[in-house]
């Protein structure tokens, strides 16, 4: 069998730049941490509440798979999960590290894209899931969460998005200082 090539690399998309350092035991607690539901009046984050699906996964278990349809929002209650991508040459790349009071797999609940990468269970978890269908009645139904909920899901993809435009601009200053220290001139 042949083995798999794993490292480790840091991207802001991965990131939770809205994580809070202390840990919450209980899902309301949690969810009202989460940006695309911390602006959410108490009778508001019920109506979300009403609508989580808490599901275990034992260590080694695959929340999802690369190139799966997105089918919701994740976030853990308890335990850890890690983010991996496999690249085109079969090198697993490990993208984030998430803990209790993270979430991940947003994305799902905006567009229909297949997941990017793939998301597995470093530890015994629960983890709450928001799925698109259930958030979609929600918002048809009560459009002033809807309107909270996708306010909140945009502040993270542009801050994420600033992010990744920051570490681009690092690496292609990088890649232009290597050039001149190989050709010896300045560009």
């Amino acid at each position: 069998m042949e083995q798999e090539e794993s490292r480790s690399v840091h991207s802001s998309f991965w990131s939770n730049f809205f994580k809070k350092k202390t840990e919450f035991p209980l899902l309301f607690s949690i969810l009202k941490e989460l940006p695309p539901f911390n602006e959410l009046h108490k009778s508001e984050l019920d109506e979300i509440l009403s609508i989580v699906h808490e599901r275990n996964y034992v260590a080694g278990e695959y929340v999802f798979l690369q190139n799966d349809p997105g089918i919701g929002l994740y976030f853990l209650l308890d335990g850890e999960v890690s983010i991996y991508r496999d690249s085109l040459s079969k090198v697993r790349v490990k993208l984030a590290n998430f803990s209790t009071g993270d979430f991940f797999g947003e994305l799902a609940l905006i567009d229909k894209g297949n997941r990017s990468a793939s998301a597995i269970a470093d530890t015994n978890c629960k983890i709450g899931i928001i799925f698109k269908p259930d958030l979609e009645e929600i918002i048809r139904k009560k459009p002033k969460i809807g309107v909270a909920v996708l306010t909140g899901l945009s502040k993270i993809i542009v801050t994420r998005l600033r992010n990744l435009n920051e570490e681009y601009i690092g690496l292609q200053e990088e890649k232009i200082n290597k050039k001149e220290n190989i050709h010896g001139t300045s560009i």
